[in-house]
Parts: C-alpha cells; sequence; structure tokens
C-alpha cells in the first residue's frame, strides 16, 4: 500500500508507547506488582500490550477484569489504581527500549526543519518522566499527554492541541501511530496517519486498521517525507 501524503507538511506528531518506545516491559511489571498487592496472579507481558492504548486508567480496568470493556469496582479500581501509580513511578523507564529507526528518523525529520510533538493517552506524570529519562525530551516542541486534554484520542482534541501548540494546521501535520487510535484522531482532526507495524493495537492486526499508510519504521517515514519534498 502507498501512502498518502498531506498537502503540506509542517509537523509530525507521534504516540509514545509502541511507537517511539517499547514499554511494556515496564508496563507489565507494575501491572504485575500492583496484582500481587492484590493477592491476584500475574499476567503476560503479551496480554498486558494487548490492554495499553487508552490510558493508565484502563490499563488497570482491563487487568483486574480480563476484558478490553469491562470495568473494575469502584473500590476495588481506586486501590488497584493507587498500587499501579505507586510501582509505575518507580518502574517507569528502566526496561523501555527505542525501536529501531527511532533516534535517526528523528534526527532526519528535523533536519528537514520540521516541527515535531508527542500526542499520547499516557497520564503526564508517566509521560514526562519517560522522554526525560530517555533522552527525548528536547526534540519536542510539544507533548501532549493523556490528561493534558478533556478527551483522550481516538478524539480529535490531543492532536488539535498538539498542532496549535506548534502553531500549525492539523491537515499540515503526519501523525505516526501503532492504532486504531491513533488513526481515528488524526482523521477526526483532518491530519494524515501512518500506522507501524510493531507496537499495540489493542490485540488488532494492524494490517486491517484504516489509515493512511503503513511504514515499517521511522527512519522510513522520514525518508518518504524527504522525497516527497524533493519532488515537489
Amino acid at each position: 500500500m502507498s501512502v498518502r501524503f498531506p498537502q503540506r507538511c509542517d509537523a509530525v506528531l507521534f504516540d509514545l508507547d509502541g511507537t517511539l518506545m517499547h514499554t511494556v516491559p515496564d508496563l507489565a511489571a507494575a501491572v504485575n506488582a500492583m496484582l500481587s498487592d492484590l493477592g491476584r496472579a500475574h499476567l503476560p507481558q503479551a496480554t498486558v500490550a494487548d490492554y495499553v492504548g487508552k490510558g493508565a486508567e484502563n490499563l488497570v480496568h482491563r487487568s483486574l477484569t480480563g476484558s478490553l470493556s469491562e470495568k473494575a469496582p469502584g473500590e476495588l479500581f481506586e486501590r488497584a489504581y493507587e498500587g499501579f501509580k505507586h510501582h509505575y513511578d518507580r518502574i517507569n523507564g528502566l526496561e523501555a527500549q527505542f525501536y529501531e529507526g527511532v533516534l535517526e528518523g528523528l534526527d532526519a525529520l528535523q533536519a528537514m526543519g520540521l516541527r515535531l510533538a508527542v500526542v499520547t493517552n499516557k497520564p503526564a506524570r508517566y509521560t514526562l518522566p519517560l522522554l526525560e529519562r530517555s533522552g527525548l525530551m528536547p526534540r519536542f516542541s510539544a507533548v501532549v499527554s493523556g490528561d493534558t486534554c478533556e478527551r483522550k484520542k481516538p478524539d480529535a482534541m490531543p492532536i488539535a492541541h498538539a498542532c496549535a501548540q506548534l502553531g500549525v494546521e492539523a491537515s499540515a501535520a503526519v501523525m505516526i501511530g501503532d492504532s486504531l487510535n491513533d488513526a481515528q484522531a488524526a482523521k477526526a482532526a483532518g491530519s494524515v496517519c501512518w500506522l507501524l507495524p510493531y507496537g499495540y493495537n489493542e490485540g488488532r492486526a494492524i494490517l486491517e486498521t484504516p489509515c493512511d499508510g503503513y511504514v515499517q519504521t521511522i527512519a522510513q517515514a522520514a525518508e518518504l517525507l524527504r522525497q516527497q519534498r524533493g519532488a515537489t
């Protein structure tokens, strides 16, 4: 499948978990420490990966119920969520790793003069420390976390907010992510969305997810944008 380009590209927006960094080892460790506190059995990393995508609160609900949509009882959830936050504050970033092509791709995009932002459903209390600990923070002119706006992806609001922070039109931005949340948010905002094959898509096959194109790495995305610029 060929990719669709915006008529003009001034900015590139990135999801964080499953796009820039493989964070499931940290998330699974925090989830399982939370479950241990509750006297519950641990979950495999692959199961936790399927639960990632709609923010920390949903991750906790899903880990407690074994369902993508069912909510845990209020008192149980509150106890579990406090435990998760305590453990993830300590664990966040310890085992997270960059995916192949991330740093090279970011370097290339910056060299083209494109403005870069992170748009994630991860709460700010985890997003900002992870970006700082990984050394990524200086690369981004805006960071929109899961609690920055009133609504999270797949709503358009976080992408619109990031574009406003960057001073660009949403139609002049490419969103690069790994999930249906990213694709739906970009479409609603009027941005192009390219999806990567390696992240977390709540158990769905990424090639079955409607978007404007698929790229193998962020380095490949940067090269495509470089070629497009040269052709116009």
